[in-house]
């Protein structure tokens, strides 16, 4: 069966805009449809041929939710995210109910602490996560770091820091919100891309941690030069992803 014959065409039923090239949208959840956070599913749009264009999108909402939250940029003159950008509530875009992907922290044996690494859109999954009482049970630390350009792609960002500090459970939330382009306005309080802050070792001064091969687990997601940067640097301090046969530290996905 394809996709389009098993997708379900699913309301638009809630919309923000974060900056004009970024939003937020829920649609209605497809019943019977199950997801572990960290996992996508493909949305669908009518192409300029009239077939259906699909595109892989990690689910944003909590496994729990009534809805799928989606967080999305607009790249100019999209062949996809341009009419996405269009959708407004009401409006129907089609949902594979069928999930993927393997950014699940249930893939990590051991470890302390639990870094989550993303740039831009790249948060998506880690939202979905932060919401799991499982993983707050599981990790005593959990540092989520998200790098953008500027403070208004800071998506999600009052809802992250109302949560820091000890979460409900167990695990405290550490939020190192982190910018790359130099600006005027207020700021966070990291400057710089993820791999700089790990390099120089300002990421884990700034929340007392060390990212060793003992403790840490990490997951990465985001743009492909940082997730290979990332993987050299992680390597240079012994850890190795994890592989269907063997464990690992870390697990990446890029968002393109």
């Amino acid at each position: 069966m394809s996709a389009e014959d098993r997708s379900i065409a699913c309301a638009v039923t809630w919309r923000h805009d974060w900056a004009p090239h970024l939003f937020s949208f829920r649609t209605v959840r497809p019943d019977g449809i199950a997801f572990a956070p960290g996992q996508f599913v493909r949305i669908g749009l009518p192409g300029a041929d009239g077939l259906v264009v699909w595109r892989a999108y990690s689910i944003a909402s909590p496994a729990t939710a009534d809805h799928l939250e989606f967080y999305s940029i607009v790249v100019p003159d999209g062949p996809f995210t341009r009419p996405l950008s269009r959708c407004r509530v009401g409006d129907a875009i089609r949902v594979d109910p069928t999930v993927y992907g393997f950014l699940r922290t249930d893939r990590f044996d051991g470890g302390r602490h639990l870094w989550l690494l993303a740039t831009g859109t790249g948060i998506a999954p880690f939202r979905s996560m932060l919401a799991d009482p499982a993983l707050r049970r599981r990790y005593e630390d959990i540092v989520l770091v998200h790098s953008v350009r500027r403070p208004a792609e800071l998506a999600y960002r009052a809802e992250i820091e109302a949560m820091t500090g000890p979460l409900e459970g167990r695990a405290r939330l550490h939020y190192v919100p982190t910018l790359t382009a130099a600006v005027d306005d207020e700021a966070p309080p990291s400057r710089g891309r993820i791999t700089t802050l790990i390099g120089d070792g300002r990421l884990e001064r700034s929340v007392g941690l060390d990212l060793s091969k003992e403790d840490s687990r990490l997951m990465v997601c985001g743009n492909p030069s940082m997730i290979r940067e990332v993987r050299a640097l992680l390597g240079e301090r012994g850890m190795t992803p994890v592989r269907r046969e063997t464990p690992g530290q870390y697990i990446t996905e890029n968002f393109w």
